[in-house]
């Protein structure tokens, strides 16, 4: 992986990928690299948390490794598993035909390379330079926590069966939170850490513009310039980026240059996903669009 020499440069090759970063985010992301510490990144849904980690991947040329945390993940799902049912099948197979084989060899050859199951977190070890994902961290619980924890302050993973992995180059961590609960201070005094939030008007049409081209500069002034109206009011479930950008698609599949009431009103599920936030922004459009 080719080093990059500071927050700008940094910046400049995310910008080379589509994603933008702030000042803050570019600053904190190098010297997450260059500290070669894990990167929590808070913020509401749709600030672009989860794209940051894919923009180094391919900034980098790495491979991407996802860990998708969810309620009641365990380290066996994070780290690795045995191959159960070829192991059943390689039993059967010594046993039909070593029949004096030593049932010491038998369980050892059970426990063999081949039968092991890599999961993210190993594969991220093992296979770094690489960059592990691990998104949605506040949807695990604190034994989670602690076992990641526990990972991430040394980079080496001990399998009973076979000895210690350490990784010969820590990979590039990246944790997302969208504060459902706390993550725990231990974790974060463990990584550096940024809060994304919304983008500035100026800042969200440039995005669009960068990551649609196809979308005219019209088109995507009057989609941004409404999304950051729509966040204003009181909603459920405020837009974030990915839906102006949803937004921004589906109205240049309709062939759409300039965004209008009607045209709105018929496309408002690309950008809120609840009744009540739908109901409530198309009683107010005519305010909404007004230039």
């Amino acid at each position: 992986m080719a080093a990059v020499g500071s927050a700008g440069e940094l910046g400049e090759r995310l910008r080379a990928t589509g994603y933008l970063a702030g000042d803050g985010l570019a600053t904190v992301g190098y010297l997450a690299l260059a500290l070669q510490r894990p990167l929590l990144l808070e913020g509401e849904p749709g600030t672009g948390k989860t794209s940051l980690a894919a923009a180094i991947a391919e900034a980098f040329g790495l491979e991407l490794i996802r860990l998708q945390c969810y309620e009641g993940i365990d380290a066996s799902q994070a780290l690795y598993d045995w191959d159960f049912p070829r192991q059943i099948l390689h039993l059967r197979t010594v046993e039909a035909t070593s029949s004096d084989a030593a049932v010491e060899e038998v369980e050892k050859s059970l426990f063999d390379e081949r039968f092991l199951l890599s999961r993210p977190v190993l594969r991220a070890l093992r296979e770094s330079p690489a960059v592990l994902l691990v998104d949605e961290i506040d949807r695990a619980d604190d034994e989670f926590e602690a076992f990641l924890l526990e990972v991430l302050s040394t980079y080496e993973v001990t399998i009973p069966e076979l000895g210690t992995i350490t990784a010969e180059v820590p990979p590039i961590v990246v944790l997302t939170s969208n504060r459902t609960r706390e993550v725990h201070d231990a974790l974060k005094r463990r990584c550096l850490y940024h809060w994304i939030d919304h983008p500035g008007l100026a800042r969200e049409i440039e995005i669009v513009r960068t990551r649609l081209p196809e979308v005219s500069a019209r088109l995507a002034e009057q989609v941004a310039r409404s999304v950051h109206r729509i966040r204003e009011l009181d909603l459920l479930k405020p837009p974030g980026v990915a839906e102006t950008l949803d937004w921004a698609r589906a109205l240049d599949a309709l062939g759409t240059g300039v965004l209008d009431v009607e045209t709105a009103a018929a496309t408002l599920g690309a950008v809120l996903k609840y009744r009540e936030d739908t109901d409530r922004v198309r009683e107010s459009l005519d305010r909404l669009l007004a230039s």
